[in-house]
């Protein structure tokens, strides 16, 4: 018996997607325009799918998993049980205006025609703010439809900003925040939930160890009490006597986003010779 994960079949989100299954000691049967590939040491198969498609394929129950940006679970709406939020592939949905308007709050778009490829979250956005706009569906190039006429606004993804200022367009509204999320049927057999409990222990070592570094310093004994408050590591640091009498070796882990903050603190604290390292897998 294999679970069956759906995969978007190219782009950054599948790249990270297969980066994070490799790194997790999976070995995939990869070859030039497979549909299908199988795990050689882990009993999964892989199913390579459009992204829109990838949410019904998981509902229906022609994959028992899927990983997908959480934009497209949410616009497609199926009944889908969220495992797990995976912290990559992020970005966020916005509504966006031409860059000459004095733009001043939400009332802007009353009236207002607005072009999209998600129009449920849109709707829902606009009821929860008793604006009455018009939703021009559109699929591809939203952002060149202020330009040629079809609406006044867009609501589109939005990573860096670059594409909106290609187009003469300026982020005015961030309405939903997303990242890549695995998500499951929710009528999988207690066999496949036990197979996928075990690839999400595996896949949560990997990106525990991306998102946190390992630390080791040099410190004042003197110092160590204000230094443990600043790294409580995964329980406590490890403090190492060293050969220098009064000094200690302190080893701790940090995570990815408090990183130069604690640095800045623990120089400040009168921490030296500090190394970071790269963790490969975290498993706690």
């Amino acid at each position: 018996m294999r679970l069956k994960l759906a995969l978007q079949k190219s782009g950054r989100l599948s790249e990270k997607s297969l980066g994070i299954i490799s790194e997790a000691g999976i070995s995939l049967t990869n070859g030039a325009g497979k549909l299908v590939s199988k795990a050689g040491n882990f009993p999964l198969e892989v199913m390579y799918l459009r992204d829109d498609d990838i949410p019904g394929c998981v509902s229906d129950g022609v994959a028992d998993v899927g990983i997908a940006g959480e934009n497209i679970v949410t616009e497609k709406n199926r009944p889908l049980e969220t495992v797990e939020k995976l912290g990559f592939a992020r970005c966020r949905l916005s509504l966006a205006v031409d860059r000459s308007v004095d733009y001043r709050g939400t009332q802007f778009f009353e009236g207002k025609r607005i072009a999209t490829s998600y129009p449920l979250i849109l709707g829902r956005f606009l009821r929860e703010n008793d604006i009455n706009a018009e939703i021009h569906e559109i699929n591809g190039s939203v952002e060149i439809a202020p330009a040629i006429g079809f609406s006044d606004a867009v609501f589109d993804i939005v990573s860096t900003g670059s594409t909106l200022m290609g187009n003469g367009l300026k982020e005015a509204e961030t309405v939903m925040r997303s990242q890549a999320v695995m998500v499951a049927c929710r009528e999988l057999s207690d066999n496949k939930r036990k197979i996928l409990g075990d690839l999400l222990f595996r896949l949560r070592a990997v990106l525990k160890a991306k998102n946190n570094k390992y630390i080791l310093l040099n410190a004042p004994n003197e110092k160590l009490d204000t230094i443990a408050d600043i790294l409580p590591g995964m329980k406590s640091p490890t403090v190492m006597p060293l050969a220098k009498q009064g000094w200690s070796s302190v080893h701790s882990v940090v995570s990815e986003e408090e990183f130069w903050e604690v640095i800045d603190r623990l120089r400040d604290a009168g921490a030296q010779g500090i190394l970071v390292i790269p963790i490969e897998k975290m498993i706690v």
